[in-house]
């Protein structure tokens, strides 16, 4: 199993060098060339998601993203520190934003990522929360002597 992990600051021009990354990676993974595009639409809303979550918290960790490859499978879990441990909760120094404004957006995103990916796990906690996508991959085929 290799993983690749990439840490980015949380901001916006960051994300597409993380859906560069996962797309180049799920390629050389085996992951269909027909999906490459979900990949990318897929990380770049998880990210973008993640980096949404450490500006609204006042969070300065970075994001983390990992690509995971398996024997069958290729995996891409994007990490958050942004804690969620109660309805409405904000961390100190958050934003005074509308709060439902930002759940329906959250929702909205989780809703996208679904739409794209058939294998998707979200997780959510007091000290942050992760979205992990998975793709099916085929092995290379074998050259010939």
């Amino acid at each position: 199993m290799a993983t690749v992990e990439l840490r980015f600051s949380a901001l916006p021009e960051h994300v597409r060098t993380a859906r560069l990354v996962a797309a180049a990676v799920a390629r050389r993974s085996g992951v269909d060339e027909a999906v490459l595009d979900e990949v990318r639409l897929a990380v770049g809303e998880a990210c973008s998601r993640a980096v949404g979550l450490h500006q609204n918290g006042g969070i300065t960790a970075p994001v983390k993203v990992l690509l995971i490859e398996e024997e069958k499978q290729f995996s891409i879990e994007v990490g958050d520190e942004a804690p969620r441990s109660a309805p409405g909760h904000r961390a100190p120094g958050a934003a005074a934003e509308d709060p439902d404004a930002e759940t329906e957006e959250d929702e909205m995103g989780l809703a996208v990522i679904s739409g794209l990916v058939d294998d998707v796990e979200v997780t959510a906690g007091e000290h942050g929360g992760s979205i992990r996508m998975t793709w099916p991959t085929t092995p290379p085929a074998a050259t010939l002597p």
